[in-house]
């Protein structure tokens, strides 16, 4: 899955990456499923071994436009593991108390302790994106959270967090298909915002938003995915592969049994 991975430096152009791209499954939906299932239960395993050693941590962030299925990739991906060690942190408007604060004051409380896995549905790049798309701070401050981010993720590294950063990418026509949807489906309807209309008004400017976020904070320690996301079935594919892998790159051990434990009579 290397291949949706920004490379340090990269300039990235989002309308060079295919929304509908499904990588070498050639469309294959019921395999690409299939392939899924044993991803989630080997996650499920691995989440369990992270949380008994309790030494590692992982940080996953999900980014996308509205209707972009960040809550679905939680759903899908993260079925079946413990809650015990995973959690989600969702950042919506600040509240005044927040305001009083740096933008990544509420960020820092949310990050994952030792054994610990948080998804961040939304994060500290809202303050790239939203902040910048609607002129809610000079040019000049929004400008300075590229390195500030990248500082702060470091340091979150340097301190033995892993970091994932996934950008859900779909297209403005599977936007549409998604929003009318919600509108049409008595089921889904309660996630209708009219909100999301004025912001889809807005697709170039966020689209120019990511484009340099995302080439200005894939770094080594904290590098962005863009994954194609108009198939969810391949959209979770692609996420559930790269935790698989990177999970299994840590080298995590269980902890050893207490001494004696051979002679412990149950009765």
């Amino acid at each position: 899955m290397d291949i949706h991975r920004i490379q340090p430096g990269t300039r990235v152009h989002l309308s060079t990456f295919d929304t509908r791209d499904t990588g070498g499954f050639g469309g294959d939906k019921a395999t690409g499923k299939k392939e899924l299932k044993r991803l989630t239960s080997r996650l499920e395993d691995l989440q369990e071994l992270l949380y008994a050693e309790g030494k590692h941590r992982l940080l996953i962030i999900l980014q996308a436009m509205d209707t972009g299925g960040k809550d679905g990739v939680i759903r899908h991906v993260f079925d079946g593991v413990n809650p015990q060690g995973v959690k989600v942190a969702s950042f919506k408007v600040p509240t005044t108390e927040e305001l009083a604060h740096d933008y990544l004051w509420r960020v820092h409380k949310q990050v994952p302790g030792s054994g610990e896995i948080v998804i961040f549905n939304r994060s500290h790049y809202e303050d790239v994106l939203v902040v910048r798309v609607h002129g809610l701070v000079p040019a000049d401050a929004w400008q300075r959270r590229y390195d500030q981010i990248n500082a702060f993720e470091r340091l979150l590294a340097d301190e033995g967090t892993t970091i994932l950063k996934f950008f859900l990418h779909i297209s403005k026509d599977e936007q549409r298909t998604r929003l009318e949807s919600r509108r049409d489906e008595p089921h889904k309807q309660w996630k209708f915002n009219v909100g999301d209309l004025k912001e889809r008004k807005l697709w170039p400017d966020y689209l120019a938003a990511y484009e340099d976020a995302l080439s200005r904070t894939s770094t080594e320690w904290a590098p962005w995915y863009v994954v194609p996301a108009d198939r969810k079935w391949y959209r979770n594919l692609v996420i559930g592969s790269v935790l698989v892998q990177v999970l299994e790159g840590l080298d995590m051990h269980y902890p050893p049994a207490p001494e004696h434990l051979e002679e412990i009579v149950i009765e």
